[in-house]
């Protein structure tokens, strides 16, 4: 998950040309108009090696009341929210302002870093601009010059810095399974958790979008130690009006990077609809562990005994992708088949974190060729030579070939079902790698 680092700041004191300087791309609108950027711009950035998400928001006023200026204070205190660090930009020539001094007292009360950047530094009386910044209570200020990239080394150091003791103290127990609880709005998401915890921990309603964030839940069961992250409904994306559920969409994604497990919900009711297949191929694409939890079965209409089944067919065909995920069917309500959810949970965080000898897997290999040999192009045949593990969370695998070319999209395929026949890795996705390797003398191929 790359962390996320805010600028903010006063209109017209070069926000937008320190964004443009650190993402080295021309991203944001950069005009000595104030009030030029008004909606939050989000770019990919990276510093010694450290990759982050940098956002620029519209310049801060305080006084100012009503119409477009609401709309903007709103965006940045949202960028400030999901932050993880906050670049904040003064303006060296206009000297301190009285506006100045009142974001730094809401920086103060965000308790997130401050990285205190004083732009428009660039004469040879650098520290006598600096100085006075000090006033602010925000530590030692960076005299930088953003137009003509000076001082950003020191700046991007102190905020690498930042990340990185954030890191070390959101460090969760090894021990401990994230879970994230993903899916559309009202498919019962802080239904479900208030259900596993025993309490009243979330709000529930039936009005959707009543989550805003995401929630993390400490607790042990079946032996093991949890954090359940509760997080909002991700709409379509066009149907997201308001400022503060992009920002919910967000830190719903980002709560699935952080999860070992996901528990996608589907709302019975409503079957499978094609935000559904958008949530959980995110979860997918991510290599997280999966379970499907078909909320409100308690209400599904015309059920008879071969309901389940034809509700299961439906699920493979269209989340094809997760034939590998188990599926639950489950009431929040009524309680029903709540009490397997963690169970099932720890079940898939072991399936993603198994590793299997490379001799048992090459063993596997050399039964899977004889039974369906490598296909062959062009009169050159695919040479398998030897198969191993390299990773896990998800379980990931590298095929040693003699010309990865000839690898067939439908013989990964097979090879991976030939791997799920054998081990299990139920709820795992798997990330099968095809590499070349010449054929030295005395090798043989499996």
């Amino acid at each position: 998950m790359k962390p996320i680092a805010a600028i903010v700041g006063r209109p017209n004191v070069g926000k937008s040309t320190l964004f443009n300087q650190i993402g080295k791309r021309k991203v944001s609108i950069v005009d000595d108009m104030p009030g030029v950027t008004r909606d939050r711009i989000y770019m990919d950035a990276q510093w010694l090696n450290h990759e982050f998400t940098l956002v620029d928001t519209g310049g801060i006023e305080i006084n100012v009341k009503g119409g477009m200026m609401n709309l903007v204070r709103a965006q940045a205190q949202i960028a400030m929210d999901e932050a993880d660090a906050i670049i904040f930009v003064t303006d060296g020539r206009a000297g301190l302002q009285e506006d100045d001094e009142r974001i730094a007292a809401l920086l103060r009360r965000s308790q997130k870093p401050v990285i205190l950047a004083v732009n428009k530094t660039d004469s040879t009386e650098r520290d006598a601009y600096v100085y006075e910044f000090y006033a602010l209570g925000l530590g030692d200020p960076f005299g930088i010059s953003a137009s003509n990239a000076l001082g950003l080394g020191d700046l991007l150091d102190a905020l690498v810095d930042a990340f990185d003791k954030m890191k070390k103290e959101d460090d969760k127990d090894e021990d401990e399974i994230a879970v994230a609880v993903i899916g559309r709005p009202n498919v019962g998401k802080s239904s479900i958790v208030n259900k596993i915890l025993g309490e009243e921990r979330v709000i529930v309603s039936d009005v959707p979008g009543t989550t805003r964030d995401a929630i993390d839940t400490h607790f042990t069961a079946d032996g093991a130690k949890f954090t359940l992250i509760d997080t909002a409904g991700m709409r379509k994306k066009g149907k997201i009006d308001l400022p503060v559920e992009r920002y919910s969409v967000m830190r719903s994604l980002r709560a699935i990077d952080r999860a070992d497990v996901v528990l996608m919900m589907i709302n019975a009711a409503e079957g499978i609809t094609e935000q559904d297949k958008k949530i959980a191929g995110y979860a997918h694409n991510s290599g997280k562990g999966t379970v499907i939890i078909v909320n409100k079965w308690d209400i599904f209409p015309d059920k008879d005994e071969k309901s389940t089944l034809r509700f299961t067919d439906d699920l493979r065909r269209e989340l094809a992708f997760l034939q590998y995920a188990p599926v639950l069917y489950a009431s929040a309500l009524t309680g029903q088949r709540i009490n397997r959810v963690t169970e099932l949970v720890k079940y898939v965080a072991d399936q993603q974190s198994m590793r299997v000898q490379t001799s048992i897997l090459n063993e596997l290999v050399r039964e899977a060729v004889s039974v369906n040999p490598p296909p062959s192009h062009k009169g050159r045949q695919l040479k398998i030579y030897f198969m191993t593990q390299v990773g896990i969370k998800p379980p990931k695998f590298v095929i040693f070939v003699n010309d990865e070319t000839l690898m067939h999209f439908s013989y990964l395929r097979f090879l991976e079902n030939k791997l799920r026949e054998t081990f299990g890795f139920e709820g795992a996705p798997l990330k099968l790698i095809t590499r070349n390797r010449k054929n030295k003398e005395g090798d043989e191929n499996l």
